[in-house]
């Protein structure tokens, strides 16, 4: 944390300079700051922060439970920690136009380099579950006008999420897209789509930059990056992966000190103290104070 030195507007036009390239941005999401370090230093393009991460991480279910102050608290911790540009999600806006105004300013005090707003009907629920609802396009273009209006920094991307393709079909959801687009949208996330031909279609159907959700046990067949890039995808986010990963790791690991009384059998399971102290930057610290770090592991 104290040595980040790449400010906010830095990543923005960071993020904007890579959706400009050739090569697909590969964007995986942080359940905290560590893991967003951990991100940077596996040398990916940006850190991704989901909604239903968050809730998952105060255990509640993604169905828009949480609030503006508790995602940016989250997200400012998150991107804070590292040089990469940092992208949220805001869910449905939080409100009306003047609240999701109001969102994007906060989002932007935290530090966040974009941030995508979705066309469902709040209460929300995960896009890859069934029985979703959407607002009208109306409605969605109104929020959308406002979370533009809103922005200080030109950089800050605005995305637009639609949910439609599971509800009015993918000829719908493409005509939704470009009705976002036309209200001040600068990017595309197309929810659940079932394959390479669908995505190939909104493409097809659209000159702005696309969002590629590669979530695990949903709606989407797993695509690989080469193929997305291929397709013409500008940016991919693997969301829940590394929440996935650790739980996973973690509910073994209780089984097995429950089951063995000791953790013995699991130690080469874990994260040593070295690499840990070594991920958190343990010895930069010492810059400023020579008896934080004056031991050797």
């Amino acid at each position: 944390m104290l040595f980040n030195k790449t400010g906010a507007a830095e990543k923005r036009q960071a993020l904007r300079d890579g959706l400009a390239g050739d090569t697909i941005l590969r964007v995986p999401g942080a359940f905290n700051p560590l893991c967003a370090r951990a991100i940077e230093e596996a040398g990916f393009d940006g850190v991704y922060i989901s909604g239903a991460v968050l809730s998952a991480d105060l255990a509640l279910p993604d169905i828009g439970l949480t609030t503006l102050s508790e995602v940016a608290g989250r997200g400012q911790q998150i991107a804070r920690v590292t040089t990469l540009p940092a992208i949220i999600d805001v869910d449905t806006g939080f409100g009306e136009p003047m609240s999701v105004a109001r969102t994007i300013q906060t989002m932007e005090e935290a530090g966040i380099a974009g941030c995508h707003l979705e066309d469902q009907v709040n209460p929300k629920r995960c896009g890859h579950l069934d029985n979703k609802s959407v607002v009208e396009i109306a409605e969605m273009q109104k929020k959308l006008r406002a979370a533009a209006d809103a922005k200080r920094d030109p950089n800050f991307l605005l995305i637009a999420r639609t949910d439609a393709r599971a509800i009015e079909g993918l000829d719908k959801a493409i005509d939704r897209a470009r009705a976002y687009v036309d209200a001040g949208a600068e990017m595309i996330f197309p929810e659940a789509m079932a394959d390479e031909s669908e995505f190939e279609a909104f493409r097809k159907a659209l000159d702005v930059p696309i969002l590629a959700n590669m979530t695990e046990f949903g709606k989407s067949r797993l695509l690989d990056a080469k193929t997305l890039e291929a397709i013409g995808i500008d940016l991919v986010i693997y969301p829940v992966t590394t929440l996935r990963l650790a739980m996973k790791a973690a509910i073994d690991g209780l089984s097995a000190i429950a089951r063995d009384g000791h953790q013995n059998n699991i130690l080469g399971d874990m994260q040593t103290r070295k690499d840990l102290y070594d991920l958190l930057r343990y010895e930069d610290y010492n810059r400023f104070d020579q008896s934080i770090f004056n031991f050797k592991v």
